[in-house]
């Protein structure tokens, strides 16, 4: 055995014979107080496992049958740990006021139509130029301003009324057939008016016309002892509307084709709030041509469609 391991077996053996070993009986005590200690803890820890269970129970389930009450409202709930907190949402912008269309106008006025353009406004005067010119072969030179009235007289009846009116211009004017040599007397003239009428009354204005040559079939004029007779006449499609009559009688002794009539013919055109008239009343008891007079008014409504653009 080498020195050093005798050197350690005699330090321990000096060590253990300076204390004195416990007896049997002593372990034997020390060791029956540890179990009971251990019993004892063990006992009152399941005690307080069951007391807390039977305490819960209580609270969840009341003792008289109701359903078991709500945790308190400002009771937090659980925060989740490790998730990342949500962004607060943006408020939306301020709604900024719309900006009015360009037709809207002040209450009470209407000046621009749904389109955005101006309204076209009523015509208050009648220029020159609202006069049609005749075709250069149906010239005569024979012209001339007028005053007087529109329309011929039915039954008593003077048409139109002027209470409606805002203004009217008439003239005279003389025209010939392409073929009548020149230096000849000319073939017919016109009573040509035209007449502003106040805002929606142009349409009334014909209408009682309608009315007053449908009252007024025959009837006998001032000095003149021939009965005229008046009707009615499909005036074909001028303007926004029209109206075509003819008033009829028998030549005069000693003028014209014996048995031929005397015929002068009306045609009476709206455009809006305009009304144009074209009286046919021939030359020394000429009889009018429907051609012509249809040619003829149709230049007359170009022309005031014309003015009024």
């Amino acid at each position: 055995m080498s020195v050093e391991l005798s050197d350690l077996y005699r330090s321990l053996s000096t060590v253990a014979d300076g204390h004195e070993l416990a007896h049997p009986e002593s372990l034997r005590r020390f060791a029956d107080r540890r179990a009971r200690a251990r019993v004892v803890g063990s006992t009152l820890a399941v005690a307080l496992v069951v007391g807390g269970v039977a305490v819960g129970a209580r609270l969840a389930y009341p003792a008289d049958g109701s359903a078991p009450l709500p945790p308190p409202a400002d009771t937090p709930g659980p925060v989740p740990t490790g998730s990342p907190a949500l962004p607060s949402p943006t408020p939306p912008p301020a709604s900024t006021p719309s900006t009015p269309p360009p037709n809207t106008t002040p209450s009470g006025t209407s000046s621009r139509s749904a389109t955005g353009a101006t309204a076209p406004q009523p015509p208050t005067s009648i220029p020159d130029r609202a006069f049609f010119v005749l075709a250069a072969p149906n010239r005569t030179g024979l012209e001339s301003r007028m005053e007087g009235p529109a329309l011929p007289t039915l039954c008593g009846t003077r048409l139109p009324s002027d209470s409606a009116t805002v203004q009217r211009r008439g003239r005279y004017l003389a025209y010939k057939f392409p073929e009548t040599p020149t230096g000849n007397v000319p073939d017919g003239s016109y009573r040509h008016t035209i007449t502003i009428y106040r805002s929606g009354r142009a349409d009334d204005a014909l209408r009682e016309l309608r009315r007053a040559v449908r009252g007024c079939p025959d009837q006998e004029l001032p000095d003149d002892s021939r009965t005229w007779r008046q009707r009615l006449l499909t005036s074909g499609g001028y303007g926004d509307e029209s109206v075509l009559f003819e008033m009829r009688a028998p030549m005069p002794d000693g003028m014209g084709e014996p048995g031929t009539d005397e015929v002068r013919l009306v045609r009476v055109v709206r455009i809006g709030d305009v009304v144009t008239v074209l009286w046919e009343q021939g030359w020394e008891h000429t009889a009018a041509v429907r051609s012509q007079v249809d040619a003829d008014s149709r230049r007359a409504v170009a022309a005031i469609e014309k003015w009024l653009d």
